[in-house]
This record gives structure tokens, C-alpha cells and sequence, in this order.
């Protein structure tokens, strides 16, 4: 178990621990396979790599990937799936004053944007988004794999357009992702679970504000027990 002493450098400061980013990367690679051989299926001017039915069964083995997140997620770290659950759907007043000004925020000015806590909240809309949608989509790929045969031509038709509208709305939020992740140089959050101090207080000021005091205190105590 890391400690805070650990979580907490000079420089650096622990972001995200080992197993959810092994979720994570799950979920991205999963969902990268979807997209892709997705777009065989429906774009004509990529049905020359379908023959064969490779791209279908790939579909389906991503899926299967894509619907495990949460299960995987749960067993690998429970107390770390209930935070995001309940701090995607959370907000107070900052969070709500941040929003207003979103578009500062978008252009790389954090200068004057109130202060967040783990979670700033474009990210908490981001993760609420995702796993509404991540419903969506699953339940209408589920629909339309096991159930074509009794949908009807109608309820084929809204399966379809559920899927590929969750699917594109989807991959609009992974572009957006992308996007803030390099302009606040937050990619190393998931490759060593590190981030740099600096930019988690221009982002997180709040939560780390949080980890610096309880790493204080942590050390006031061993400074009591060493006397």
C-alpha cells in the first residue's frame, strides 16, 4: 500500500494507483477496437477489411472487454469505483462556478478558476457522460446481438441509432479528453500514476491542499511517537 509520504513528493504527486489504471486501459483499448471495427461494419468505404466475419467477432471481444469495466473496476479497487460513482454525480458551489467559466479553463487560463478537488468538474461531467452513454451503448449492442430476430423493423431501427449516436457522442468526449490531457500535462498520471505538483494545484488545488495536510499531520504524529 502506498503511503502518504510516498503518494506525496517534493515534485510529484500520486494520482492514480496501479489498478485503475489497469482499468483504464482496459476501457480505452476496448473501446478503440469498438470504434475501429465499428466503422468497418458501417462505413462502405472501409467494407473491404469485413469479408470473412474477423471484424464482427473482434466487435464482439471488444465488447465483452467494454462491458467488464465496471465489474473489473470493482473487484480490482471497490472503495475507488464508489468515489468516482458518487463524486461524478456531486457538485457544490465551486464546481458550479467552474463551469461558468469552462471556457477559460478550455484555452489553458487557470489562473482565476476556482478551486477543485480530485475531481474538477469537467471531469465529473466527463465521467457522468461516459457512463451514460457507456449504458446506452451497451444495452442497445446487447439488443441488437441477441435480440434482432424479436425487435422488428422499428425497434431494429432505434437500436441502431442508440448505439451509433452513443458511440459518436463517445468518441466526442474522447477527443475532449485528449485534448485537456496534453494542454495540462496530465498524461503521466496514467503511465506512472505520478502528476506534477504544480499543475495538480493550478487543477486540483482543493484535494491537494487535502493530501498536504494530511501528510502534515501524519508526520506530527511520528514525530509524537519518536519522543
Amino acid at each position: 500500500m502506498t503511503t502518504q509520504k510516498q503518494a506525496l513528493g517534493d515534485r510529484e504527486v500520486l494520482r492514480y494507483r496501479k489498478r485503475p489504471r489497469i482499468v483504464h486501459a482496459i476501457l480505452a483499448s476496448s473501446f478503440l477496437i469498438l470504434l475501429l471495427t465499428g466503422l468497418v461494419i458501417l462505413w462502405p468505404a472501409l467494407s473491404f477489411l469485413a469479408p470473412g466475419g474477423t471484424t464482427r467477432w473482434l466487435h464482439r471481444v471488444a465488447a465483452v472487454g467494454f462491458m467488464s469495466v465496471p465489474i473489473v473496476y470493482l473487484i480490482a479497487d471497490r472503495e475507488g469505483a464508489k468515489e468516482l460513482m458518487v463524486d461524478s454525480f456531486k457538485y457544490d458551489r465551486d464546481d458550479w462556478r467552474w463551469i461558468k467559466r469552462f471556457w477559460s479553463y478550455a484555452f489553458g487560463h487557470t489562473a482565476n478558476m476556482p478551486k477543485q478537488g480530485r475531481l474538477n468538474a469537467g471531469q465529473k461531467m466527463h465521467h457522468a457522460l461516459v457512463m451514460l452513454l457507456s449504458a446506452a451503448i451497451v444495452a442497445s449492442g446487447l439488443a441488437l446481438w441477441f435480440f434482432t430476430p424479436s425487435l422488428g423493423a422499428t425497434g431494429h431501427a432505434w437500436a441502431v441509432v442508440i448505439h451509433d449516436l452513443s458511440m459518436l457522442a463517445l468518441t466526442l468526449l474522447l477527443v475532449g479528453h485528449l485534448y485537456f490531457t496534453f494542454v495540462y500535462k496530465a498524461l503521466s498520471g496514467m503511465t506512472r500514476g505520478y502528476v506534477d505538483k504544480d499543475e495538480a494545484r493550478l487543477e486540483h488545488a482543493k484535494w491537494l491542499e487535502e493530501l498536504e495536510q494530511e501528510a502534515a499531520e501524519g508526520a506530527a504524529e511520528e514525530d509524537k511517537q519518536t519522543v
